[in-house]
């Protein structure tokens, strides 16, 4: 049997808060910041087109064992609909399909929000991600095919008019949960507003329990990084991996960007636990939790120990069973 090959990169573990710029998509973010970092994984929690810009969360190591939970935060985006058009792709980059010389008033607007907020259903736009019979709809958008996107279920916490602009278009902001358009939005409300819609402009500003205080941008982190890795970076070829040892402290300014792991389970009961419970939470075994406060039952919770994330899991009559564990 033939020995597995050692893993490239560094085994370097957090959440990476990158502020996306417009023109690059969420794939090459991501493999922008595991070339940077040289990180042995990486993955990103909610894809942002590349017109957009804003908050895209950036697992790496770990950290990827977390990005269901923040896949499932709760999302503010910051955008702009231009009002008497509606585009194929319900953004600047299609072409017009439908236009109207109508424009809708604030007021309008105002009395239609109601209906875009709470629990609603949404067609997402045939320019996306979501399959059709095996096939992504942006594909079959681009090959010229005609097909039904079902629509879904969604929730949408507020959609506020931010600015009524000189130009007639409008700046919204929204809170929405995962799965949510925010193209769809535009295109749903020119349609019902009879003057038709599309994004102009695009930015997320929070995925939970992330801030905009976390964001770094690409700029901060090529300043960061080290010379070997920043040289030479539009070849694409990453350098050999530093061997253990090998150029300490030379990731240190860009490693303080790193947010730990366990900030993305925030919003889950958090045990504390002693180095020889973690020990063998790691090796799959249950713990009796110790503590007058400790809970007695959850469906999901996560145990720490000197503020490291050790494992997910659930609490059963005061013992915790863990389900997903991470290296020490």
């Amino acid at each position: 049997m033939g020995r597995r090959g050692k893993k490239k990169g560094r085994p370097i573990s957090g959440w990476l808060i990158f502020d996306k710029p417009v023109g690059m998509g969420s794939t090459d973010a991501v493999s922008k910041i595991k070339w940077l970092f040289q990180a042995q994984k990486a993955g990103h929690a909610g894809t942002l087109d590349p017109l957009a810009s804003g908050m895209l969360p950036i697992a790496l190591g770990e950290a990827t064992k977390t990005v269901p939970y923040v896949m499932d935060g709760a999302k503010i985006y910051r955008f702009t609909v231009a009002w008497g058009e509606e585009r194929s792709t319900d953004d600047l980059e299609g072409p017009v399909t439908a236009n109207s010389d109508m424009r809708p008033t604030q007021d309008t607007i105002q009395a239609l929000l109601p209906k875009y907020t709470g629990v609603i259903m949404q067609v997402p736009p045939q320019f996306s991600a979501i399959k059709i019979a095996g096939a992504r709809a942006y594909d079959l958008a681009r090959d010229g095919e005609v097909f039904e996107i079902p629509e879904r279920e969604i929730e949408i916490g507020r959609l506020d008019i931010v600015e009524m602009k000189p130009d007639g278009s409008t700046v919204f902001e929204v809170e929405c949960g995962k799965g949510t358009y925010v193209r769809s939005l535009a295109r749903d409300l020119g349609r019902d507003l009879g003057c038709f819609g599309h994004i102009s402009e695009l930015r997320r500003t929070e995925v939970e329990p992330f801030t905009a205080e976390d964001l770094v941008t690409l700029e901060e982190l090529e300043a960061a990084a080290p010379p070997r890795v920043t040289r030479d970076a539009e070849a694409e070829v990453a350098p050999e991996a530093p061997q253990l040892g090998q150029d300490a402290g030379r990731y240190d300014a860009l490693d303080a960007f790193i947010v730990d792991t366990s900030a993305a389970l925030d919003c889950m009961p958090q045990i504390v636990v002693t180095d020889d419970a973690a020990s063998r939470i790691r090796l799959g075994n249950p713990v009796i939790i110790r503590g007058r406060d400790a809970p007695l039952q959850a469906d999901e919770a996560c145990a720490t120990v000197r503020g490291k994330l050790v494992a997910i899991g659930a609490i059963e009559a005061g013992t915790f069973k863990p389900k997903r564990v991470f290296a020490g």
